[in-house]
């Protein structure tokens, strides 16, 4: 089922003609969590997002899937036992975007937490996994160490742990789960933003005044139920839901930078110690991502940037555990910042506040969910209808199935499938005469949906050189199955192009934008001014680089 503009449109028409079980307002990870719960119940759905999906905190995250060791400090053996069974069974719904990763801590003579203190924690942590982990534990000696990360400061180094935990394409599991939303019917739109509500009485919401921020045209949706997943909007959104609103969460702010992999030669992620904050070093793919910060945010999500101070923040760190590799500001690829939708729990510093989830009402038929860990979305987005559903009338409850998001999110990738295609790349690059190693990346990506890309570039790109070839069957792929419609979104959630390419992958822009070009029936005008636009997008990321090198 394709899921793009054409789709988009059909929804548009659904979402003004017809009642809806549930409005979901917001496109992140828990808005796509929650969209294909319920539709697996057989609920009728429609969900909004006033951008892009995944356009705020859930494409700016750490890219992990992990129990959270730091938790186990706090006694928040709950939140990670949870984590832990929700990293196992992504691993098998959604193998072609969650692997294992193993995570290095090293242990000085200065540490916090000693060698001895940080095993029995780390036999607690695969114990709260119940052993189902990619790999168990070790504890090493200073020597073992510095065999396996010679970069890394051995001064007063007295050992460390390795464990197990996962990375994720946080941005693409949300399209997936999206995806499979859309497979079990729900109305899925992007850019269309909520205004305001309409009440049939003093609490209760009739409708949902929203903006279609593509054609301009206003219109109101009906549902029975209105759920909010904005993540740090909820404050934002809530206002213009309720006049008696008050403000629930206490944002924070995140930023990571990026280095390739030739600078910091690591091949497992190494966890840094810093100002009793933990600091991840993450080798993926092409790219080692460095972070993150955590400091209080109170202005608009929307406006979120990197500054020169945290850069530099991270940087100290670096410099402090990898001395030898003499890393600058000049070392940096790109960087990206975003903001954690924490919700407000007194705590007396930002680092301590509680990354559990909340759910709660705010009105009859109004429900906000705030708050929790990327790698628990699954489970709060059942907690969440759950919690909808026991606000409606027991006769309509019971006409509803029980959830089901224990399937695989792409029935065309299950573990099995994804391992069988892995095996076929020579045979896929025989077949399609391909290079080899350019099958290997589309199939990783993609597993046997690849197959698509590779017909897509043998019978329409193959006059063009492999890379572009590559990128321009990815965004092909983007604008049919992801609803993909503009450059920005491609080069920023649908590919690691600005993240990853050392020029942030401007060498394929004329030829990406042909594909979008031809498919959107752009004019020339058009064309140049999405160029722009993206080239000017790039600029407002890095735009601690002027400061930081004038």
């Amino acid at each position: 089922m394709n899921f793009n503009f054409q789709k988009r449109k059909d929804n548009l028409q659904k979402l003004k003609s017809e009642h809806f079980d549930l409005l979901i307002i917001g496109g992140g990870i828990t808005g796509a969590g929650i969209a294909r719960d319920a539709a697996s119940r057989g609920m009728k759905v429609a969900l909004i997002e006033a951008q892009d999906f995944a356009i705020g905190t859930s494409s700016r995250s750490s890219k992990l899937i992990h129990g959270g060791v730091r938790y186990l400090e706090n006694f928040e053996f709950h939140l990670v036992f949870e984590a832990l069974a929700e990293r196992a069974l992504l691993f098998k719904i959604a193998p072609h975007l969650v692997h294992p990763l193993r995570f290095l801590i090293p242990i000085y003579k200065h540490s916090r937490v000693g060698r001895f203190k940080m095993t029995l924690g780390m036999w607690l942590y695969d114990l709260l996994a119940l052993f189902e982990t990619p790999q168990m534990h070790e504890s090493l000696d200073s020597e073992e160490v510095k065999k396996r990360l010679p970069s890394l400061d051995a001064r007063g180094l007295t050992g460390a742990v390795e464990y197990s935990d996962a990375y994720t394409d946080d941005d693409r599991l949300v399209i997936e789960t999206l995806r499979d939303a859309h497979r079990s019917g729900a109305a899925i739109v992007n850019y269309v933003k909520a205004l305001s509500s309409e009440k049939a009485s003093e609490k209760e919401i009739s409708a949902v005044h929203v903006m279609d921020e593509i054609s301009g045209e206003e219109f109101k949706i009906k549902a029975s139920q209105v759920v909010s997943g904005v993540g740090p909007w909820t404050d934002l959104l809530g206002q213009k839901l309720n006049k008696d609103w008050t403000p629930r969460l206490r944002p924070t702010k995140g930023v990571h930078l990026v280095f390739s992999k030739k600078r910091i030669p690591v091949d497992k992620a190494v966890v840094m110690a810093v100002e009793k904050r933990i600091i991840f070093v993450i080798p993926r793919h092409e790219m080692v991502i460095v972070g993150t910060t955590d400091t209080d945010f109170k202005h608009d999500p929307s406006n979120v940037t990197t500054d020169v101070e945290d850069v530099d923040y991270l940087i100290a760190a670096l410099q402090q555990y990898f001395p030898r590799l003499d890393l600058t500001r000049e070392d940096i690829i790109s960087s990206y910042s975003g903001v954690r939708p924490l919700v407000d729990d007194g705590s007396e510093t930002e680092s301590k506040t509680s990354r559990e989830h909340s759910i709660f009402e705010f009105g009859p038929n109004l429900t906000i969910v705030a708050g929790g860990k990327y790698t628990t979305y699954r489970k709060i987005s059942e907690e969440a209808v759950d919690f909808i559903l026991n606000k409606m009338p027991f006769e309509k409850r019971m006409t509803f199935g029980p959830s089901n998001t224990r399937r695989v999110l792409n029935p065309r990738i299950t573990g099995e499938l994804y391992s069988r295609a892995l095996d076929k790349v020579p045979v896929y690059a025989k077949k399609f005469l391909i290079d080899q190693k350019l099958v290997q990346k589309i199939i990783f990506r993609h597993g046997e949906e690849g197959e698509t890309l590779l017909k897509k570039i043998r019978q329409d790109y193959v006059t063009y050189s492999a890379n572009d070839a590559l990128w321009m069957a990815e965004a092909f792929f983007a604008i049919e199955n992801t609803m993909c419609l503009n450059l920005v979104d491609f080069y920023w959630r649908r590919s690691p192009l600005f993240l990853a390419s050392k020029n942030h992958g401007s060498q394929y822009i004329s030829s990406i934008a042909r594909v979008f070009s031809q498919y959107y029936n752009w004019s020339d005008e058009e064309t140049r001014l999405q160029k722009q636009t993206l080239l000017q997008q790039m600029q407002k990321e890095l735009a601690w680089k002027a400061e930081a090198f004038n």
